[in-house]
């Protein structure tokens, strides 16, 4: 394996190619990716796929709900300025909304009509540290969204309000910067900064590869696992040769 770039860990525009490549690899290969690279931290915990078999990997775009309060309240643009609707104009293709609702389940990011925005917008989806409502009436008409969520509920915001967006959020117990990529599958979200995103994907890849051809190997010669699973550096310099060989 390739020693660990020394990143300047700066937040970078992640390209279209590199989200498409991410979608590609199961999460819990780009999760031990992250997790070599050293954001330990990435697991957005608590949160499940609504839209089952649909993978997701789309740059943030932030808000964050705060308690209700009347002061807090005045002090806040609504309307078309208010900050869930700035923040859901900022995405588009290749963007998901990323909520802070603190895993409240009886505040939700918005229903059908709030994310008609995001459909509008060819937005890819929903992460939401908090609850979804009118699910039903998303996949009815085809909205497009991937939705990853705490719960379904049908409250509205008894406790909390968008407050805040484009800004540093916690989303399950993760650090979500504007612009780092949400990678999620069935298993769940995680969070992949911005600027490891393309060696994280890098280093997936290959993981990915030298796992599949270990898998070759123990139903050839009817092994177990343990025999070359995990991976070792020998693995990884064996594939590397085989795959050319292959001309792959």
């Amino acid at each position: 394996m390739s020693d660990i770039p020394n990143f300047n860990m700066k937040p970078v525009h992640v390209p279209d190619e590199v989200l498409e490549g991410l979608k590609k690899l199961p999460t819990a290969t780009v999760y031990n990716a992250v997790r070599y690279f050293g954001s330990t931290l990435c697991v957005c915990e608590g949160l499940q796929n609504f839209t089952k078999g649909q993978k997701m990997a789309a740059r943030a775009r932030t808000l964050r709900f705060l308690p209700n309060r009347a002061d807090l309240k005045a002090d806040t643009p609504s309307g078309e300025n208010s900050p869930e609707y700035t923040a859901m104009g900022r995405c588009g293709p290749g963007d998901v909304l990323v909520a802070d609702i603190a895993g409240d389940v009886k505040t939700v990011v918005a229903g059908d009509v709030k994310l008609l925005q995001l459909k509008m917008n060819n937005a890819d989806g929903v992460v939401i540290d908090g609850a979804i409502r009118d699910l039903d009436v998303l996949r009815d008409e085809d909205y497009g969204l991937t939705v990853y969520a705490t719960a379904r509920s049908l409250h509205g915001g008894p406790t909390a309000s968008p407050a805040e967006e484009n800004i540093h959020i916690n989303c399950g117990g993760a650090l979500v910067r504007p612009g780092d990529v949400m990678v999620g599958d069935d298993d769940g979200v995680i969070v992949v900064p911005s600027w490891m995103a393309a060696q994280v994907l890098e280093h997936a890849t290959e993981h990915e590869e030298v796992e599949n051809y270990i898998k070759e190997k123990i139903a050839t010669e009817n092994v177990a696992p343990g025999k070359y699973y995990p991976p070792q550096p020998e693995s990884f310099e064996e594939w590397r040769r085989v795959k050319k060989e292959r001309g792959l």
